[in-house]
């Protein structure tokens, strides 16, 4: 309860003022979102502030339900930072790395679908250059093959790289795009799966007709 209360202030008092105001937001084909559960929401990464601008894009009464999947290592290297991304926004850790002892490093992500909730993957693994979509890791696709009853909403965020580009601690204000794909669903073939997802995101960002980053 206190997780869940805390997360609501975070977003109300702080996080969409923040996006909304400051920064600038254009979501396009809105009605395209989940609002409800289980799904998978699959976008590009370009900076940390993407999880926030997701976030921002469900209505408060869903916030609790909505969890970003995040590399674990880097939340385990200072303990103030792994208690808020995990008891504030809700993040479900994963090892970048599968070893046996560690066990299954999706096993958060399956519970947290199980439970009926909505998690948010970027399957490119870690922040790319701004304006590139990287090579897709094969996570995704072995969470949709074991969820193959779970819709997955691809999405392109565009300027995020540029609100707080990759290495750097400080906002800069730059209007924002979202672009909301057509659902996905698991089709039996994982290989198949990632083209046909990486091709959604492609014709998203291709839909907003930007000029090359300089």
């Amino acid at each position: 309860m206190l997780s869940k209360l805390l997360k609501t202030t975070l977003l109300l008092l702080i996080v969409r003022p923040l996006i909304l105001i400051v920064i600038g937001l254009n979501v396009r084909h809105r009605n395209r979102l989940p609002f409800e559960g289980p799904a998978m929401i699959v976008a590009n990464h370009n900076s940390h502030i993407d999880t926030f601008v997701l976030l921002s894009l469900f209505p408060l009464r869903m916030v609790h339900i909505v969890r970003p999947v995040a590399a674990a290592d880097y939340f385990l290297r200072n303990r103030f930072i792994s208690w808020f991304s995990r008891k504030v926004i809700g993040i479900i850790p994963v090892a970048r790395t599968a070893t046996p002892s560690a066990g299954d490093p999706l096993s958060g992500c399956s519970e947290a679908l199980e439970r009926g909730e909505i998690i948010l993957i970027y399957p490119e693994g870690s922040r790319g250059e701004p304006g590139r979509i990287t090579e897709f890791k094969s996570g995704v696709a072995h969470l949709a093959e074991r969820h193959p009853d779970v819709p997955v909403h691809p999405i392109f965020l565009h300027g995020t790289g540029k609100v707080l580009p990759k290495g750097e601690g400080a906002l800069v204000p730059f209007f924002c795009d979202v672009f909301v794909g057509e659902q996905i669903n698991w089709g039996g073939e994982r290989k198949a799966f990632l083209e046909e997802l990486r091709r959604e995101l492609d014709d998203l960002a291709a839909e907003g007709k930007f000029p090359p980053w300089e």
